[in-house]
């Protein structure tokens, strides 16, 4: 009666085993998910813009660091951080020299291009400009 007892217990066992697994259960919910709606994308950049342009300097950043202009814009730079910067092009052709809380440097572009530039005191700020006709 025991042998018997066992191979039906053994049966059962083996026969619960190869019966279907059960998705695990999460302990908890998430919540849901928002996305910006999908739109097409434009082909039109925007307009560059010309005159005067301001640039800021702050949180040891250029704003914007990245610009489009047209030849003959002039852009002005102000230094709105507490500590001192510069305004250096990556190639050296125009450069600011230091400015202080509140100082400015301006340069107008004359010629078309893509224009890097730089503060030569804080080598990570980083931005360019793109001249257009």
């Amino acid at each position: 009666m025991k042998t018997k007892l066992s191979l039906i217990l053994l049966a059962v066992f083996m026969l619960a085993a190869c019966g279907p697994k059960s998705a695990p259960t999460p302990s908890g919910t998430l919540p849901p998910i928002s996305l910006p709606p999908v739109t097409a994308a434009t082909s039109t950049p925007p307009a560059p813009l010309s005159g005067n342009v301001d640039v800021t300097i702050a949180g040891f950043a250029f704003s914007p660091a990245a610009l489009t202009v047209k030849v003959g814009t002039t852009v002005k730079w102000t230094n709105q951080d507490t500590a001192g910067h510069t305004v250096n092009a990556d190639d050296n052709s125009w450069g600011s020299g230091d400015l202080q809380k509140g100082d400015s440097f301006s340069f107008t572009f004359a010629t078309t291009g893509t224009f890097a530039y730089h503060c030569g005191v804080h080598p990570s700020m980083e931005a360019t400009i793109t001249v257009v006709p």
